[in-house]
Formats: structure tokens, C-alpha cells, sequence
């Protein structure tokens, strides 16, 4: 599946989304159900500051005296003492208000953080099973952003939301239960107003998705930008190709301009149509209010109070209005992260799959065939058998299918038709655990993680004992680049190992090879980049390693082909000759004589 292609389709079925999110959220909804009472108080604390004007103007503006009758009593207030109270009360409420903000906040991180880190774990566990023809069809900017960016976008921003939903609604309702104390006239006419500044939202739902999921592509394609920057800078600086990453850039980033314009061209709008219907609000209470004033339907003090609450409450409002919007922003990146669950690999174990625990007879491809796009074949009725502990090269010319024939026995990708068996046994029936446990692999290009050398051996075996790692590094001739260490083992390499020279790799590779003790070996073109005096040595170490091993190589060393049990010569993904050196280099016209003549002739007289 091709990440760019997505489409969210689920992004506004909410039933669906809050059922795929509940397993994620329901470990922490006792928090999260604190986090919503602190809320509360924080959202009604904001009709305090308007509910005490109407007392103050009344009582204390208008030097009356406030006559309460409680329980029988009749309880007098001198307006003195209001004016001394109404402030301290105001400033005590505010104080409150600022602790359950900061428990409000403090609450709504943690819950955010917790369940995004669920989320990003989970998805991580996904991605790590993920076969090669996933990455293959990818890009890494794309893979970082839908696996990383989304779920940030999702998770989090989805319960600061909540959040700010809940205290946008508390403190509306606060405001207008005083602007229903004050007047329900005059609050019937504000709220009505005010709701119909909500109708355009609902007419930008479509394009948030279009839009956020084509900044999604825009953003993957910068961080591939960044990513291949970062890992071809050498051939970046050697080709004078500065300019040319940073004209890309540059299109990519006024792409993303443009997609995050075009939103905005749409959606800018309602904030001067809320301003303007608001005002319109605003007038109809002002003019409506001054006949109830005049009528002597209302005080002064309680009309004071209404107007304070009709435009506080305007900002809980606008609030509420852009955390809605943004709500559909985040109901589309959640609906991406749930089609990353929803993707399931192309390899995977066949029910009722076995383990095996060798591979006692031999390794048969039968009739295999493959593609890796729709009717461009790249082998075509492969059929080879290879006993345990042969060797067996892999010869012919460049893009032929040699590399994808080995690719095949760890189940990098599933043939297309036929099979490949061992011990007669399908490897599609072998359970992939056991299926790459009796597999080494020796690439051209070997990855090293992060970390130490000794980490990245005992990565091969992480049950290995001190003895099997020492074997394995002695192996491997490593121990002279080992002593020439200050820390020797526990020596920590660059990001891909960049602090070792190109044969020091290959050589830590083969002792994690070794260390793994498989009876399998493939070894893709593991000498091809290296100099002569590099070569020399890691072939030493590939010697070790092939010893008593069932051994696929391909190679351009002509010892390694010449000491081979049999030869199997591909061209153009099909299997034109078979047999050893001697066999094959006394056939007329054969094209291994031809390719032996043309490529490893010269290189004998080097050997």
C-alpha cells in the first residue's frame, strides 16, 4: 500500500473513530475524567467576574443597602461592606481559578502523552513486521510522517481539545445562566444570535480532509527531502548537486504554502462572519435592552451584568469555534493512524505453520517465478536444487534476478508461482521466526545500528555467550580492529557505523553472521565494494563462515566462484546453465565461458 494514496475515508464516521480509540484512551480514563471535573469549575469560574457587576453597580454603585430574608430573617448587607467584599471575592475566584487551570493542564499533558506513546508503540509494532515491498513502495519521509506526525496530531491535540470544549461549554453556560438572571429576554436574542455564527463551520468539514490529507504527502516528501540530503551527501557534494536538493526544497515548501493557503482562503472567512454576526448581537441587545431599562423591566446593574456576559461569552464562543474546527483536522489524521492499523503485510505465517529445527537434505526451488510489478516478470520458472552444505554461486548479468533468487529464502518478498522448499517442506508452511533463525545474510551495504560493536554483533544472537562472541569476532578478523579501539568492544559507532571503514563493517556483519550460527548463508556481492586489501581480509572471514554452512554467494571474486559446488548462471531472471567451473567453463558457446572470458579472465592473473 502506497502511504501518499491515503484517503481517510473514516475521518468522520465518529462512532467508528471512538471505538477504534477507546482500547488506547480506556487506561486512563479515571484521569482523564479528573482532568473533565477540573474543567468544569474552570469554564463557570468565568461568569463570576460578570454575575458580581450586577451587585456592584446596583448596590454599591447605587449606595443601596442589600436586604436578604433567609429562613424567616431578614439579613441586611451595608453597601460598604459589598464594596470591600465584591473585589476580594472577585480576586479569590481568580486565584481558584488559576490552580484548577495548572491541575487542568498538568492532567490534560499527561493523559495526551500517555496515549499518544500507546499509540506510536503500538504503531511501531506494526511497522517492524512490515514487509519489504511496504518500504519498498514508501518513502522514509512519508513512513516518519504518518507513523510519527499523526498520531502527535491525533492523540494529543485530540484531548487538549476536550479539554478546551469542556471549559468553552461550561463557561458559555456560566454566562448565560447570569445573562438568564439578568434577562431572559434579552438572553433568548443574544444566544440565538450568537448560535447561527456556527452554520459555516460545517460547510469547510470536506476540505480540512482534502487538505490535511495532501499537507500529509507535501510534509513526507520534505522530511525524504531532509532524509536523502542527510545519507547521499557525499554524492550531493561530488556532483555539485546543492542546487538541485535545495530547488526541491524550495518547491516542496511553496507546495505546502500553497495547500496551507488554500485552507485558509476557505475557512478565514468565519472569523469576520462570527465578528459581524456577533455585532449584529450585540445591537439588537443594546437597543432592546435600553427599552427594558427605560420600561423599568431591568436595572441598570443587571443590564451592566448582560452586556459583561454577552461579551465574555463571545470568547468561550470563538473558542468553541475553532476547537470544533480543529477537531475535524484531528478526525482526519485519526482516521490515518487507524488505516496504519488496518494495513496488514504481505508476508506472514499460513496457519498452522511449523517450526523447523534444520535443514537436514537440501533446498529446492521449484518452477519459482516473481515480479515485483504487475506482469514484469524478473524470474521466470527458476528450478534449482542445492544440497546441505553446498555452495552454490549465483552468476550473470547486472539486474538479472540474483539478489531477488536469494531474497527469496527469508521471505523478503513471496514468490508469484511455484515454490521453494525445505526438506520437501514449503517455506510458505515454515513459521518465519524459525524460517530466518537458519538464515545468516551478508549484504553488500550492511546496516550497523546505533550503539557498540558488541551490541551490533550479539544483534545475531542476543543469547550468545562471551565465548561464542570472542570465536565469532576472531573469526570475522576483527581482533586487530578491536585492540586498535580504546574501548574496544564497547566502542560506540556513528549513526550506520560511519566511524568504521567500509571492510571494518562488512567484517562486524559477518561476526554477527557468525555469532547467529545458522546453517544457511547468503552472501549478496559482500566484497564487490571494497579495495583489494580490504577484500583480502573479509574474504578470509567469509572463508570461516562458509565452513560446513549451506552457502548462496554472489560474487565477483573468482576463487569464491571457482571453489563453488555448482555454478548457476541467470540472465534476464531465467536459469540458462548450471554445473561446476570445470563443467561449465569447457561448454562451446556457454555463457559462463562467455561471462568468465569477458569479466574474470584479468582478475585470475590477479589472484
Amino acid at each position: 500500500m502506497k502511504l501518499q494514496n491515503t484517503k481517510a475515508e473514516n475521518a468522520f464516521r465518529y462512532s467508528w473513530l471512538l471505538k477504534r480509540a477507546f482500547p488506547f484512551v480506556r487506561p486512563f480514563l479515571f484521569r482523564i475524567f479528573l482532568g473533565v471535573l477540573v474543567a468544569i469549575p474552570v469554564g463557570l469560574l468565568d461568569g463570576v467576574t460578570a454575575f458580581a457587576l450586577k451587585p456592584y453597580m446596583d448596590y454599591v454603585i447605587g449606595k443601596h443597602d442589600l436586604i436578604m430574608h433567609v429562613m424567616g430573617h431578614t439579613v441586611t448587607v451595608p453597601c460598604s461592606v459589598l464594596a470591600a467584599a465584591i473585589p476580594f471575592a472577585v480576586i479569590l475566584f481568580a486565584v481558584f481559578q488559576g490552580v484548577m487551570r495548572y491541575l487542568n493542564d498538568y492532567l490534560t499533558d499527561w493523559t495526551s502523552q500517555k496515549i499518544t506513546n500507546s499509540i506510536k508503540m503500538k504503531l511501531f509494532a506494526c511497522l517492524v513486521r512490515m514487509d519489504s515491498s511496504f518500504f519498498d513502495e514508501n518513502s522514509s519521509g512519508i513512513i516518519l510522517t504518518r507513523y510519527l506526525s499523526d498520531p502527535d496530531s491525533a492523540a494529543r491535540n485530540f484531548i487538549q481539545q476536550i479539554k478546551s470544549i469542556v471549559t468553552s461549554v461550561f463557561g458559555a453556560g456560566s454566562l448565560i445562566a447570569v445573562m438568564l438572571v439578568s434577562s431572559w429576554k434579552l438572553a433568548v436574542v443574544g444566544v440565538l444570535v450568537l448560535g447561527c455564527a456556527f452554520l459555516p463551520m460545517a460547510l469547510i468539514r470536506k476540505k480540512i480532509k482534502e487538505t490535511s490529507n495532501k499537507g500529509m504527502v507535501v510534509g513526507g516528501n520534505i522530511t525524504t527531502n531532509f532524509n536523502e540530503t542527510y545519507s547521499g551527501n557525499k554524492v550531493m557534494t561530488a556532483y555539485s548537486l546543492q542546487e538541485h536538493q535545495k530547488q526541491a526544497f524550495e518547491n516542496q515548501i511553496h507546495k505546502s504554502f500553497d495547500i496551507a493557503i488554500s485552507l485558509t482562503k476557505r475557512s478565514a472567512w468565519m472569523s469576520p462572519i462570527m465578528y459581524f454576526i456577533a455585532s449584529i448581537g450585540i445591537a439588537c441587545v443594546l437597543h432592546y435592552g435600553t427599552q427594558l431599562i427605560i420600561s423599568g423591566e431591568m436595572t441598570a446593574g443587571s443590564f451592566a451584568s448582560f452586556v459583561t456576559s454577552l461579551l465574555l461569552l463571545y470568547k468561550p464562543m470563538k473558542t468553541l469555534g475553532g476547537t470544533l474546527t480543529s477537531l475535524q483536522g484531528i478526525f482526519v489524521s485519526f482516521g490515518r493512524v487507524f488505516e496504519l492499523f488496518d494495513i496488514k503485510p504481505e508476508i506472514y505465517d499460513r496457519p498452522n505453520a511449523i517450526e523447523i529445527k534444520d535443514v537436514t537434505t537440501s533446498i529446492d526451488f521449484e518452477n519459482v517465478c516473481f515480479e515485483y510489478e504487475q506482469d514484469r516478470p524478473v524470474l521466470n520458472n527458476i528450478n534449482l536444487h542445492v544440497n546441505k552444505g553446498e555452495t552454490i554461486a549465483l552468476v550473470g548479468n547486472s539486474g538479472g534476478g540474483k539478489s531477488t533468487l536469494v531474497n527469496l529464502l527469508p521471505r523478503f518478498y513471496d514468490v508469484k508461482s511455484g515454490s521453494i522448499k525445505f526438506d520437501g517442506i514449503d517455506i510458505r508452511d515454515i513459521t518465519l521466526e524459525s524460517l530466518r533463525h537458519h538464515i545468516s545474510i551478508v549484504f553488500q551495504d550492511n546496516f550497523l545500528f546505533t550503539g557498540t560493536i558488541r551490541d551490533n554483533i550479539m544483534l545475531g544472537n542476543p543469547d550468545a555467550t562471551e565465548e561464542m562472541l570472542n570465536a565469532a569476532v576472531k573469526s570475522a578478523h576483527l581482533e586487530e580492529v578491536i585492540d586498535s579501539l580504546p574501548d574496544g568492544l564497547d566502542t560506540m559507532l556513528g549513526e550506520r557505523g560511519t566511524s568504521l571503514s567500509g571492510g571494518q563493517r562488512q567484517r562486524v556483519a559477518i561476526a554477527r553472521a557468525m555469532v547467529r550460527q545458522s546453517p544457511i548463508v547468503i552472501l549478496d556481492e559482500a566484497t564487490s565494494a571494497l579495495d583489494n586489501k580490504s577484500e583480502a581480509v573479509v574474504q578470509k572471514a567469509l572463508d570461516a563462515l562458509m565452513q560446513n554452512k549451506t552457502v548462496f554467494v554472489i560474487a565477483h571474486r573468482l576463487s569464491t566462484i571457482r571453489n563453488a559446488d555448482k555454478i548457476a548462471v541467470i540472465n534476464e531472471g531465467h536459469l540458462v546453465e548450471l554445473g561446476s567451473h570445470d563443467e561449465l567453463i569447457n561448454k562451446e558457446n556457454g555463457q559462463y565461458k562467455l561471462l568468465y572470458e569477458m569479466q574474470f579472465r584479468g582478475k585470475e592473473v590477479g589472484v
